[in-house]
C-alpha cells in the first residue's frame, strides 16, 4: 500500500506532468521495493520512495 507521502508527489507529478500534454501512461505501485513507479510520454520513468523522495529513471 503506498504512503500518504508516496500519493502526495505521485499526484503532484502527475499533474505537472499533464499540465505539459505528457500522457501517463502507468501508474503502479511496486510491492516488492514500495515504490510507485510512473511511466509517462515516450521515456519519462519515475520513481517514488516510500519517504516520499524521487528520481528519475
Amino acid at each position: 500500500m503506498p504512503t500518504s507521502e508516496q500519493l502526495k508527489i505521485y499526484f503532484n507529478r502527475t499533474i505537472y506532468l499533464t499540465k505539459m500534454y505528457v500522457p501517463i501512461n502507468l501508474g503502479t505501485f511496486d510491492p516488492r521495493t514500495g515504490n510507485v513507479i510512473i511511466l509517462a510520454g515516450q521515456e519519462i520513468e519515475i520513481e517514488i520512495y516510500p519517504n516520499g523522495h524521487w528520481r528519475f529513471l
